[in-house]
């Protein structure tokens, strides 16, 4: 069956050549104009994943994102945005954005976004296994998690339900968005592993989107600030040109 997006875009000239082009693809899409119409819709349909330009009259593509998170939608969300510095990005993944494209976009890398996306979706344990050391990683003594006798993962001081999609650190339980919770089950199932920066686009994006991305850089950050203690050692170690690894010192 063909995916639905529903894409909101308030350009007329880029809502309809990017619906052309989605529909040559193979989607079928549903465009609207603005985020009040947005909302109605995903209210009406359930579609598969949502296209939201950033910059909408009225209510915006970040408003929209918020609403639904709030309601407990957890559908792909893409942002489409002119906005380019990181506290703009950070903004998107705030209100529960799970990616984002930079205007003037190529439509080929927003297939690509979208393919990955869905393929998150419709494979929800496609991040779940371990990484062996041959697979673009740098072993350390520390080994791959496993699930506990509670179907738990468990590594440095984090807990993950991965059915049920929660996660804490010691007793606080974390509010973590789509993508976070993927990275960070990543580097749980892999704790004490370096993975290099190419195998987390993989596994997390299903896509390197180069050398020049700041994408992995931004959930990092992110995932940091959520995990992070005062008082406590950091979790989410840099190995400098090479990734990250997630262990407790």
């Amino acid at each position: 069956m063909p995916q639905n997006v529903l894409l909101a875009e308030d350009d007329r000239a880029i809502r309809h050549a990017l619906e052309r082009a989605l529909t040559l693809e193979g989607y079928e899409v549903t465009a609207v104009a603005d985020g009040v119409e947005a909302l109605a819709q995903a209210h009406r349909t359930q579609p598969d994943v949502l296209v939201l330009d950033v910059m909408m009259p009225g209510i915006d593509g970040l408003q929209v994102c918020r609403v639904l998170r709030a309601e407990g939608d957890r559908t792909p969300i893409l942002m489409l945005t002119a906005l380019v510095e990181t506290a703009d990005r950070i903004a998107g993944l705030d209100a529960g954005a799970d990616d984002y494209v930079v205007k003037p976009f190529d439509v080929e890398e927003v297939f690509a976004r979208l393919r990955a996306l869905l393929r998150r979706t419709g494979n929800p344990d496609g991040f779940a296994k371990p990484l062996p050391a041959s697979a673009g990683t740098t072993a350390s003594a520390a080994g791959a998690a496993a699930p506990d006798a509670d179907g738990l993962l468990t590594a440095a001081g984090l807990r993950m339900d991965v059915q049920a999609r929660r996660a804490w650190r010691g007793a606080r339980e974390l509010e973590l968005t789509r993508t976070e919770f993927d990275l960070l089950e990543l580097l749980v199932r892999n704790a004490g592993i370096v993975l290099d920066h190419a195998t987390i686009y993989d596994r997390i994006w299903g896509y390197d989107f180069g050398p020049g991305s700041k994408n992995l850089a931004v959930y990092v950050g992110y995932l940091r600030r959520k995990l992070d203690e005062p008082g406590a050692p950091a979790l989410i170690h840099t190995v400098r040109g090479v990734g990250y690894a997630l262990r407790e010192d």
